[in-house]
């Protein structure tokens, strides 16, 4: 995976990184940080591109609620 080396990753890189899909990454830009759902990635905008720091993806998956056992994640909310 060439992602490794870069600093700012494209969509697709981004959601190969993070494990989670395209539409996940476009609804989150687009709706922002609801409440009951995972907050969105930060990001950047370069001209039109939209770009994702691997420093900002590595914090923010380090700041991920961590559940031990699935009811968990109906007390988060």
């Amino acid at each position: 995976m060439h992602t490794l080396n870069k600093k700012a990753l494209s969509e697709i890189e981004t959601a190969e990184y993070i494990g989670m899909s395209r539409s996940f990454l476009r609804q989150s830009r687009m709706e922002g940080n609801r409440k009951g759902r995972t907050a969105a990635p930060p990001f950047v905008k370069i001209g039109r591109s939209v770009r994702y720091l691997k420093d900002d993806l590595d914090r923010w998956l380090d700041g991920l609620h961590r559940l031990e056992h699935l009811s968990e994640s109906k007390e988060a909310h």
